[in-house]
Parts: C-alpha cells; structure tokens; sequence
C-alpha cells in the first residue's frame, strides 16, 4: 500500500480487501453447502429408484393366480379304508403301524382326478384324454398333495363337496398378470392354446382371479410346484441363525469391549489386539465362510447347511463390528464421570457396571442392532457352508438343514422360469428389507429410549 495515501484512504482500502475476503469466503461456502445438498440429493434419488424399482417388481408377487373350485371327494375315487382310531389296549407301535398303512393307502389315490373334474365343472365341458395334459397345465402340481392332505386330517370330507382355493399353475401366473409377450410363436410360449383359451374362461367366470399369496409366507421352497415355493424355510433358518448370533456375539463383543477399553493394561499386546480387530472388521465376509467351512464343519464335523453353523459363522463376522462400536460408545462417556463416581469411593467395577454402561448403553446397543442386521442380510458366507442346498422342509431346530433369506433370494434369482421368479425374488427381498428396517428401527428407539443427557 503507498505511503501517500492518507489513513482515512488506507481504512478504506483494508474495508474493501475485507470484504472482497469475505466475499470470496462466502462464494466457497456457498459453493460447498450446494455440492453437499446435490450429493445428499443424489443419495437419496438412487435410493428412491432402487426402493421404486424393487417395489414395482415384487409387490405384484404377493398376489397370485388362484382357482376357487368346488372339489367333490368322490367315494369311488377314494376307496380306502376308514381312518384308523387307537382301540383299547392297543400298544401305540401297532397304532402308527397301522396308521401309516393308512397313509400309504391314501397317498397312492388319484386326487389329480378330482382337481380334473372339479375344473372340467368350472369349464363347463367335458375333457377329452388327449387334451388332460392341457387341462392340468392349469394348476399347480402340489395342489394334489394338499388335497390328499386336507383329507388325511379330515376323513368326514369323504363324499362331500367342499369349495377350495388352488393355486394355478406359474405359467398361468405368468401369463395373467402379463409377464411374456403374447404376440410370441406358440413354440415359445409356455402354455398351449387349449390352455390360453380355458384361461380366459376362467377369468371370465370368476374362477381364475387374483389373490394374496400366503403360500409365500406359509410353504418352503419347491421344485416340482414352482407357484407353491415359499420363504418359510429360509424365514425360519434365519430367524435361528440370529437367534445364535444375538446369543454370542453381543455379550462376547460387549463383554470384550468393556475390558479392552476399562480394564485392559495399555501394552503391545493390547495394541496387537485392537489392531487386529480393527483388520477383522475388514475382512470380507468371504473369508469368515471358508474359516465356519474349515473349523466348524471339516474340524467339529457340525452337520453341514445347519443355521447354528451359519450363526457361529456370522458371530465371528459380526464381533469386530460390535467390539468396535462398544468401544466407541464407552470413549464418548466424559472422563469426568468415571472420576466422580472414584472420587465418591466407588470402585472401578462399580463405576463402569454403575456410572459408565448405563450412559454407553444406547450407543452399545446401536451398534449391536446394526452388526446383527448387517449379518442378516449375509449371502457369501453362507453359501460356503452349504446353505444354499434345496431344503423341502421348516428347520425344527438350529441343527436342522436349512437355507436363509438371502440365500433363498440368491436362487430363486438364478431360477430358469425368469419370468415368474424375477418378481418372487423382489418380493422375497422386500420381506428381507423389512426385517433390516424394523432391526434399525428398533436401534433408534432404544437409542431414544435410553439416552441421557447430561
């Protein structure tokens, strides 16, 4: 700045360089805060499309093609022998011997004939052999063994007309709902003309509409009845792998964490611990399924694709993330605290169990939630252990086989008939994000409901 210039020319300079300063300041902050709310925008827009994207898909699959028929227990159809009832003194071996005689009896009926005549009723003609085929191609092929067994638990049905839902066929779904193009060759489609054509009687008839699915929610996964494949099994092989996982990983992660953090000597040791948890935390999940493959099931010899086998191995997956988060939640305690409660002559047992967990308490549980829902939804280790086996029944117990959620969703996604399990497999995954968002909802309420202020 010159010399000749007066002071109240200099005050006026330095005001004008200020602001200029400022100006340019501003500009960047403004520019900044406009980059953040494009970036925030961003998130959210791709979130709301693959939210969009996956609901559009799969709300259509809970609904699904369902034939509501009357059925008649044709007497001359099912000539077995009435159901057996324990006698007096009768030893129960010989009461199962004998009831399971009658159950081979009843398995070997033709109930695909009453499912025929019920729909050549609905059709209101008469079906030629040659065309049964076409006729069949209708309904799903496991509502023959649900009508064997809606008998085999209610003999007083025989002779009598009942009205029942049955499920149709996957193609049938397919095509109702609009999922192949119809302007196809024959070749391509998967059903024939016959079948189109008694389709669209149905409908016209009321026969055929649409229903809420509870075979999703109700039946295990199927093969051979594709439109009967459910999530129960997958359902209850994952509610028993977080049922394991919540029963050890949060009180060996809590319980490790509080000493590591209140008690632990401050050495190398402790230093090569915390580094290597923080290393594990890497880890991808992959390797946590070639360890649970190697130890719990090649060295203990623990029954392959059984969720307690999943459960250790999520367990080890989600330690370091519980560890990590516990002991963020007890350093963000003031010092101040812990020195008031010694200061009072608590001990240091006292002042962490007493003073310190509870205020730590919500952010402990946080970050338990989170890794617990994070090991939810966990394919590739899983996958390692066997999981991904076809399981036709409901896990009675941690050591039964059994898939998991993702898992289910993992093949249902590579199934052939795309075209119907593309829109199960959006649904299967809403049922999944629903139960990771109740996991963080519960999260943030306990957080709310256990936070203190001070």
């Amino acid at each position: 700045m010159p010399m000749s210039l007066t002071i109240e020319q200099r005050r006026q300079h330095r005001l004008e360089t200020i602001e200029k300063s400022l100006s340019k300041r501003h500009r960047k902050e403004n520019t900044f805060r406009r980059l953040g709310l494009v970036a925030v925008l961003t998130g959210l827009t791709l979130v709301a499309i693959l939210f969009a994207s996956i609901l559009s898909k799969g709300v259509p699959a809970f609904w699904q093609a369902t034939l509501y028929t009357e059925v008649t227990f044709d007497p001359d159809v099912i000539d077995i022998a009435p159901k057996p009832e324990r006698q007096e003194g009768e030893t129960q071996y010989a009461y199962d011997e004998r009831m399971t005689q009658w159950l081979t009896q009843a398995g070997l009926v033709n109930w695909q004939s009453l499912i025929d005549a019920s729909l050549e009723q609905a059709l209101g003609e008469e079906v030629e052999p040659r065309q049964l085929r076409d006729l069949r191609a209708l309904v799903a092929s496991g509502e023959r063994y649900a009508l064997r067994d809606r008998f085999t638990e209610d003999p007083s049905l025989l002779g009598e007309t009942v009205s029942l839902k049955m499920l149709a066929s996957a193609d049938v779904d397919v095509w109702v709902k609009g999922n192949i193009d119809r302007d196809l060759p024959d070749a391509r489609l998967q059903l024939s003309p016959q079948s189109r054509a008694w389709v669209d009687v149905l409908q016209e008839q009321d026969v055929l509409r649409q229903s809420f699915s509870t075979s999703l929610f109700m039946n295990t996964d199927s093969r051979s009845s594709l439109a009967s494949a459910g999530l129960a099994g997958a359902f209850m092989g994952s509610l028993f792998m977080m049922m394991v996982v919540i029963s050890l990983s949060v009180p060996l992660g809590v319980s490790s964490a509080i000493y590591l953090e209140e008690f632990a000597p401050k050495n190398r040791l402790t230093d090569l611990i915390e580094i290597n948890i923080n290393n594990l935390a890497a880890v991808p999940s992959i390797v946590f399924g070639l360890l649970g493959a190697s130890i719990f099931i090649g060295y203990l010899r623990l029954p392959l694709s059984a969720p307690l086998v999943g459960g250790l191995v999520l367990t080890l997956m989600t330690l370091p993330t519980i560890i990590i988060a516990t002991r963020a939640s007890l350093r963000s305690i003031p010092p101040s605290i812990r020195q008031a409660a010694l200061g009072i002559g608590a001990s240091r047992v006292q002042t962490v169990f007493h003073h310190v967990l509870p205020l730590a308490l919500p952010g402990i549980l946080t970050g338990s939630i989170l890794g617990v829902a994070q090991a939810l939804g966990e394919t590739a280790p899983l996958l390692l252990i066997g999981m991904n086996a076809f399981v036709a029944n409901v896990p009675g117990s941690p050591m039964d086989q059994s898939t998991a959620l993702p898992v289910q969703i993992y093949l249902w996604q590579g199934n052939e008939l795309r075209n119907f399990f593309e829109a199960r497999t959006s649904a299967a995954i809403i049922v999944l994000l629903g139960l990771m968002l109740s996991l963080n909802a519960l999260a943030i309420w306990l957080r709310k409901k256990f936070e203190t202020r001070w």
